[in-house]
Parts: C-alpha cells; sequence; structure tokens
C-alpha cells in the first residue's frame, strides 16, 4: 500500500499535463501512486500519460462524465490504495516537497485534513500568495459559507475521510472541491502549512488573471506596479513557451533552492503587505 494516492482528473489537455505528473514523478517523498483519470478526452492525452512508463501512473481512460467528472473522480478515489490521498490538476504545479511536507502535518497534528499555502500563477508568469487561515474563526466562517480559496492542489487528507464524510457530491455541476472541503473541515481536524508547496494556475475556463477570484486579481495588478515584488514570483519566458514549462525546466535545474527563493519572496510580500497596511491604518 502505498503512502499517498494522487489524483489528477484531465480532459483535453494534452499540452499541458504532461508538467503536472513531472511535477509529480519529481517529488522528494517516491511512495505514491499517481492516479491519472481522464474524464472522455478525444486527444493524445493517453499517449502523454502511457509515455512516461512509470508503474506508479494508473491511466483511467472514462467516457466523458456530466459537467466536470466528478463521477469519474470517485471511480478512481475508490480504488485508491494510499493511506493519505492528494490532489493536483492537469494545468497545475506540485513543488518537490509537497507530499513529503503535507505527509508531515498530518502526522504531526494528528489531522484528518490539510492544505498549504495556496499561490497563484497568472497566464503571463506571475505568483502571488493568497489564501485563507482556517484557524482563524472569522476567515473559516468566510470559506465555509461564501467562497472557496484552496485549490485543491494544495490539500492532502486520511483515507478515512471517505468513510466518515463520503465522496465528491456527483450532482454539482461546479465546486464538489469545495463543497468536500467544507464537510470535512465542519466535522474533522485540520491542519494549515504555511510553506507554500504547489502552484496553482489559471485554468482555461476561467476569466483572464483570476478576475473571478478579486483578491487574486488585484494583487497581480499591484504586482505589475510595484517595483519591490520580488523577481522569484515572477517567471520569464523569452521564448513564450508556457509558465508549466518554465517552472519545471527551472526545478529540474534548481529543484528546491528555487523553492526556497519563491518561499523568501512570499515572505517578503505578506511581510510589505502587513507594512504597508498598518501605515494606512495608523495614517487613518
Amino acid at each position: 500500500m502505498p503512502r499517498f494516492s494522487v489524483l489528477l482528473p484531465t480532459h483535453n489537455r494534452a499540452d499541458l499535463i504532461a508538467w503536472a505528473i513531472q511535477s509529480v514523478l519529481a517529488q522528494t517523498e517516491a511512495d505514491f501512486e499517481l492516479l491519472v483519470v481522464g474524464d472522455g478526452c478525444t486527444d493524445n492525452t493517453a499517449a502523454v500519460v502511457a509515455a512516461f512508463r512509470d508503474p506508479r501512473i494508473r491511466w483511467f481512460d472514462l467516457p466523458k462524465a456530466p459537467h466536470f467528472g466528478y463521477v469519474n473522480r470517485n471511480i478512481a478515489l475508490k480504488q485508491a490504495a494510499g493511506d493519505l490521498i492528494a490532489y493536483t490538476a492537469h494545468d497545475d504545479l506540485l513543488l518537490p516537497d509537497h507530499l513529503s511536507r503535507m505527509g508531515a502535518a498530518l502526522d504531526v497534528t494528528a489531522a484528518e485534513w490539510a492544505y498549504s499555502r495556496p499561490l497563484w500563477v497568472s497566464d503571463e508568469g506571475v505568483i502571488v500568495p493568497y489564501g485563507p487561515n482556517l484557524e482563524l474563526a472569522d476567515e473559516r466562517e468566510t470559506f465555509l459559507e461564501r467562497a472557496n480559496t484552496i485549490p485543491s492542489t494544495c490539500v492532502a487528507h486520511r483515507r478515512s475521510c471517505f468513510e466518515r464524510f463520503g465522496y465528491w457530491r456527483e450532482d454539482l455541476r461546479v465546486a464538489a472541491d469545495w463543497d468536500y472541503w467544507k464537510r470535512i473541515v465542519s466535522g474533522a481536524t485540520f491542519a494549515y502549512e504555511r510553506v507554500p508547496t504547489a502552484l496553482h494556475f489559471n485554468a482555461s475556463w476561467r476569466p483572464p488573471r483570476f478576475a473571478g477570484v478579486p483578491p487574486v486579481s488585484a494583487l497581480l495588478t499591484l504586482a505589475g506596479g510595484a517595483s519591490w515584488w520580488p523577481p522569484a514570483l515572477k517567471v520569464q519566458s523569452e521564448s513564450g513557451a508556457l509558465a508549466q514549462a518554465v517552472i519545471c525546466e527551472t526545478l529540474s535545474r534548481r529543484g528546491l533552492t528555487w523553492c526556497d527563493a519563491i518561499r523568501r519572496g512570499v515572505d517578503t510580500v505578506i511581510d510589505r503587505l502587513a507594512l504597508e497596511m498598518t501605515t494606512i491604518n495608523a495614517r487613518a
């Protein structure tokens, strides 16, 4: 039985999924299985997955399910062998120590569900930190009642959650992940890993620059005009390559050294925003 089962659902993103798979295979925690769930893929996704030839990968080539394919996700989750369950997406990337840190967060706290600090990446490769601290009652209430700002890529939980809280609802058109997180957070212990461990990219169906998430959009605007914004939080591509490809290439060369640079950059942004907010309040 592997320590982790990692769920990666996909639908016709053969252009991106190789980078997502590569980020899972590059984990410092090697004891996992990767469940790649094809939701009615009609492109060459199957060939891209097969090219990796890694025995830890299990490919589910399933007919298209309604909406975002939550039925198919549950089919794979019910076959998951891991003691811990993690998630990623075909356009997201895990940093190399993601599974290691999430496993430690669950083990040290004996929690049933855990999440790491979300990092959002724009189409232009700008990285911004934004997410709730569910340990604070008001932020937890906002998360439970108003909006989800925790991408599934940031989440891991114990397999026992399936027995206690069931699986993803299959009748929802959208946000079945948020529905599931709310059920667990409302009735189980959870842990917050403050160190960022994953990168969440703008999905093709979302408005540009995360316009559907106003705070993230505001942070991206700030990053564009702030001279102090850390260079590590701006992925540069001179060839026009996808940000995922640039980041994966950088990780292959610099590994955790580059992750440390990103995390220092996140600390700089959070400290600077706190300082500016304090200054504004003092003047008022």
